[in-house]
Parts: structure tokens; sequence; C-alpha cells
């Protein structure tokens, strides 16, 4: 498997968030691409001004190997948004100052799930849902050596 990459859909707020997410993980923005920017895609030019002007995709670039994604939806030109619980990005930093970095410009304004703590499969380790509602999980394995 070459990447594994997350894609986040919101609710017209995408470039708030990616905003955020630039000021956490720091880089360039790969690409905006506005609806408008795609004339004659189906559904497009009949889309109202203001959702023309919403993102159709934005990329950021995180970590090595990895690309944060988003979009917003539009419920005019597809189905309604429903934040949920049934997923989380998963983060591993390379050290545990990072680990607290991260967590803690994530957690900001948002909530705190599981506190930064060592557990037994990680000398650091939380989870918190940041202030768009997107559900993130920290570690920092370090030299735990963890056996079911």
């Amino acid at each position: 498997m070459k990447s594994v990459n997350p894609y986040l859909n919101f609710y017209g707020n995408t470039k708030e968030a990616f905003e955020f997410y630039k000021s956490v993980f720091g880089g360039e923005f790969l690409g905006i691409i506005r609806f408008e920017d795609m004339p004659g895609m189906p559904g497009v030019d009949e889309m109202s001004e203001a959702d023309r002007n919403k993102l159709m995709h934005i990329a950021l670039p995180i970590g090595k190997n990895n690309i944060l994604m988003g979009t917003d939806v539009l419920e005019s030109f597809s189905r309604p948004l429903d934040f949920g619980n049934n997923q989380y990005i998963n983060i591993e930093a390379d050290s545990a100052e990072e680990a607290d970095q991260l967590f803690d410009a994530l957690s900001e304004g948002g909530k705190i799930e599981m506190q930064l703590q060592q557990t037994p499969w990680a000398e650091k380790y939380g989870s918190c849902v940041d202030k768009f509602g997107v559900q993130w999980m920290v570690n920092y394995t370090g030299k735990v050596q963890f056996s079911a």
C-alpha cells in the first residue's frame, strides 16, 4: 500500500478548518480548488454563487508521507453531512515533545476524551475531538514494547 490519507468533509468551513490544521502541522497547501474552478462539471452551473465559491478540494501535507484532504459538502449538490463517532485520525509522533505539541494544539477549543498519558502500548497516548468535530488520537510509542 502506497499511502492512506484522511479526507474530511465539512459544512462549508473547510478553509477555516484547514487553516487551523496548517497552524498545527505547518506546511503549505498543495492545492485549493473551488467548485467555480470546475465549469461544466455536472451541477456546478446550477449552484448558487455562495456554493460555487466553496471548496471542492484542499490538500495539506502532514508528516513525511501523509496528506490531509478535505471538501465542503453541499446539501444542494450531494447528501447532507452527518458527523459521527466512527473514525479517528491516528498520529504517531516522532518524539514526546511533538506528541505534547500536537495534542495541545488539536484539543484547543475542542474536547479532550483521554488526556495524553502513558499506556501499556505507548509512552504517550491521548484522544480528543477538535473544535471542528474531527476525532484525533495522538501516540508516541517511544521505548514501549507492547505484547498482548
